[in-house]
């Protein structure tokens, strides 16, 4: 068993990092506090082969696979988490179609996407129904050559910054539940389509997350991704081979957890001797660490397994659980390590020292 990162990917590693420390750093409060999308950051990651890292070279990816996202997407979360998503999943939606779509939407969506002249959304969950997507309501109906689209989605990703929408509908509610839905390429200027911003979440809010509303959206049926009745499978095989990435965000988020709270322990004194030389600190700041070096097995293992064509989806959906786990773990232990300082924001850490 070989646990060296390639060469490419430790470059890549390095670059993804760097990049963010330097177009990050200077807008990260002001883009959390404002719930402010960075398009031109976003931008500037296309041209350095960060967007649709998975693709190939042909639509303009970098052609780095599973592990090279799940990586770039460590990296970038390190620094800040809603800039690194909007990175991340700038392509977002386009996966299906590189699985499924025709070699013409690959060509006009994917490498529009990943040289950041487009933004995807994938329009998938509905207002009263996520992960039972078997639940979704919003209906396709055929007419003449057309689509006519109506319904609505809700906590979309990108979806009042995107260019176009991969939306998953209800094309044959005859057939038995699984095989009534279709992907549709809905772009989002089309006649009846309606977006509404969700303000105020409490974190990531430099991430766009918006309402679709779909009013007798009409489109082309060469808009179809894939097969008609298909769109169920098509979007489980999308959770699937996305969840190391997932699991990556959580991933990077606790290493700045912990890289922060080693740096306050050892600069702030309590009684006379520095944070970190008490046991109590010294565990939480080992439990961190150990805890981060297991989800870092589990993510890399996940996505190398899909890019050596072998995937295992319990394994994925392992990482992604424990990813969101460790986060939180991590994030409690920082803020239990770092005291009010914690509380009130990093800003205010250079005033933290005892006289």
């Amino acid at each position: 068993m070989d646990f060296e990162l390639t060469e490419e990917l430790k470059m890549l590693k390095d670059m993804a990092y760097k990049f963010a420390q330097q177009e990050f750093t200077a807008f990260i409060h002001e883009c959390d506090v404002e719930e402010k999308y960075t398009r031109d950051i976003v931008k500037k990651a296309a041209e350095n082969g960060l967007v649709g890292a998975w693709a190939p070279e042909e639509y303009g990816g970098a052609e780095a696979g599973s592990l090279g996202v799940a990586i770039i997407t460590e990296q970038l979360s390190r620094v800040d988490m809603g800039i690194g998503l909007n990175i991340v999943v700038a392509t977002f939606g386009c996966e299906a179609i590189y699985q499924y779509g025709t070699e013409e939407q690959k060509k006009k969506y994917i490498s529009a996407v990943c040289s950041g002249e487009m933004i995807s959304a994938g329009a998938y969950t509905e207002p009263d129904a996520g992960t039972d997507v078997s639940g979704y309501r919003t209906r396709a109906v055929k007419d003449g050559s057309d689509y006519v689209i109506n319904g609505n989605k809700m906590f979309i990703t990108n979806a009042s910054v995107a260019d176009f929408f991969v939306v998953q509908c209800i094309t044959n509610p005859d057939e038995k539940r699984h095989n009534r839905f279709s992907m549709i390429i809905v772009p989002s200027d089309t006649k009846g389509v309606t977006t509404n911003k969700i303000h105020g979440k409490l974190g990531i809010r430099a991430s766009d997350t918006a309402e679709i509303s779909f009013e007798d959206v009409r489109v082309p049926q060469e808009n179809l991704v894939g097969k008609e009745g298909r769109g169920f499978y098509q979007l489980m095989h999308f959770f699937d081979t996305t969840r190391p990435m997932v699991a990556a965000q959580g991933l990077g988020l606790s290493q700045a957890c912990l890289a922060a709270s080693i740096k306050y322990a050892g600069e702030r004194n309590v009684f006379g001797a520095p944070l970190g030389s008490y046991q109590l600190t010294q565990a939480k700041l080992t439990e961190m660490a150990i805890r981060i070096e297991a989800l870092r097995g589990l993510v890399y293992k996940a996505a190398w397994l899909i890019d050596e064509g072998r995937p295992d989806y319990t394994l994925a959906a392992m990482a992604k659980y424990f990813g969101g786990e460790t986060a939180v773990f991590c994030a409690n232990a920082a803020l239990e390590i770092h005291g009010g300082y914690g509380y009130i924001g990093p800003e205010i850490l250079p005033r933290c020292q005892d006289p």
